[in-house]
């Protein structure tokens, strides 16, 4: 069974999607851009739900500065919405370094974590 949260910044900390809707204005020329939210999805394999708990908070998000969704949140009626994702064969460094981290909680597992923005 697969396991999927979704993460993103809580508005005060989120410098990436700050960073990214100031590139898209000035680089792209795009002033019809209202706002930008980055969603990073975590889908992971291979684990039981207890586990999968365990990482949400500790692995997937840091309580402190991340809001943790089991469902996609809710966008305005005129958004536009788009994901980008790793290749197969591509080395994804978020999803690996998840693995190892869920590997460090429980050695006798073996997780297959892949990742979306």
């Amino acid at each position: 069974m697969v396991s999927r949260v979704y993460v993103e910044k809580k508005p005060e900390f989120d410098v990436e999607s700050r960073q990214l809707e100031d590139e898209l204005r000035t680089l792209l020329g795009i002033d019809g851009l209202e706002s930008l939210r980055t969603i990073h999805r975590y889908d992971v394999e291979g684990i039981d739900d207890e586990l999968f708990e365990r990482c949400v908070p500790t692995v997937f998000s840091e309580p402190q500065v991340d809001m943790a969704h089991r469902r996609l949140p809710t966008l305005a009626d005129d958004s536009v919405l788009f994901g980008v994702e790793y290749l197969p064969g591509q080395f994804d460094q978020r999803a690996d370094s998840a693995e190892q981290c869920v590997k460090l909680l429980k050695e006798t597992e073996e997780p297959v974590i892949k990742t979306a923005t």
